[in-house]
């Protein structure tokens, strides 16, 4: 895999000159492998639209090294400082009023006047740091599918649409990121996801408004269809079907596992971490299997249990054209 490089120091130049000039970089973070662009490069930016297939009205996160450069690009209200303090670096993104005259591409926002803005943990900062500038990184998969938690996932999805992939082995957490907006000082869930909103409640000492996900896209990742493999996904199945690959969940099997073309179970403990973690390579290798349906045990909806959730419902909503 030529355009794959170990993700080390010496990667950092190399990635950094891919970047000023207007290439993408996949990069590996806490959450999913990012596709990334400097977030003030236009060209760049339509890079990404161009190589995930993405709609440009879906709009981007802007990945940032630390609080004060992002305080460069948006204006934090006491409550989002307040969580950027606790849960950054980590899988947060918060969306915030984008100041004028920013220097972020229009592309980013999708025309809003918000910025979805987190702060990753890992070396993706020491990148940002030399860039001097925010990047735009969404998932690196094509848009609608799954998430690419390893570089070979990257690799194979999206071969030489990239420039250079960045091998930082697999993601440690699996789920992209919890977006949260703060509005009149109430704290609106608009993407759950690698953090619980448990967490996130106990840090602002109120309960999280869940955002109705018809509503108008206001964060990326709220697109009904999404994460979605070739085969359709039959959720909370307590039986499975002859023909289908069956995703399973903890101890006990649903009736008739036995017909399953192949079975993986998320965590076998019934740990929800860990089937977070599992989450995307899992529904991956059982689309390999060319299983029309996937069956999914069901998953309670507690803790990371809700975006892992969420991501089953948006992979088995109704496709384009279906």
């Amino acid at each position: 895999m030529d355009n794959v490089l170990t993700f080390d120091g010496e990667a950092v130049e190399p990635a950094t000159d891919v970047l000023r000039r207007g290439g993408l970089v996949a990069i590996p973070t806490e959450t999913v492998y990012g596709l990334a662009a400097d977030a003030t490069n236009g060209e760049g930016v339509a890079a990404i639209y161009a190589a995930k297939g993405r709609p440009s009205f879906n709009p981007l996160i802007a990945h940032v090294a630390d609080i004060a450069m992002a305080e460069r690009y948006v204006t934090f209200d006491p409550l989002s400082r307040k969580l950027a303090e606790k849960f950054w670096p980590g899988p947060l993104t918060l969306v915030l009023p984008l100041k004028e005259a920013s220097g972020i591409h229009p592309l980013v926002t999708a025309g809003l006047p918000t910025l979805a803005v987190r702060m990753p943990k890992g070396n993706v900062g020491t990148i940002i740091r030399t860039l001097g500038h925010p990047i735009a990184a969404p998932s690196a998969n094509t848009s609608g599918k799954i998430s690419s938690t390893t570089a070979q996932a990257v690799r194979a999805d999206l071969g030489d649409k990239v420039d250079l992939i960045l091998d930082g082995g697999a993601c440690a957490v699996g789920l992209e990121s919890t977006i949260i907006k703060i509005e009149d000082g109430k704290a609106h869930l608009l993407r759950p996801g690698g953090l619980a909103a448990e967490e996130i409640e106990k840090v602002l000492g109120q309960q999280l408004h869940r955002v109705d996900q018809r509503a108008a896209i206001q964060a990326p990742g709220m697109m009904a269809s999404h994460y979605a493999p070739d085969a359709a996904m039959r959720l909370n199945a307590e039986d499975v079907r002859e023909g289908e690959a069956l995703l399973a969940f903890g101890p006990v099997r649903a009736r008739n596992a036995e017909r399953a073309v192949a079975v993986l179970n998320l965590s076998e403990a019934g740990d929800l971490k860990q089937a977070a973690v599992n989450l995307f390579s899992y529904m991956k290798q059982l689309d390999r299997f060319g299983a029309t349906t996937i069956a999914v045990e069901p998953i309670p909806e507690i803790g990371l249990g809700e975006a892992i959730n969420d991501r089953l419902r948006r992979a088995a909503a109704p496709r384009d054209g279906a």
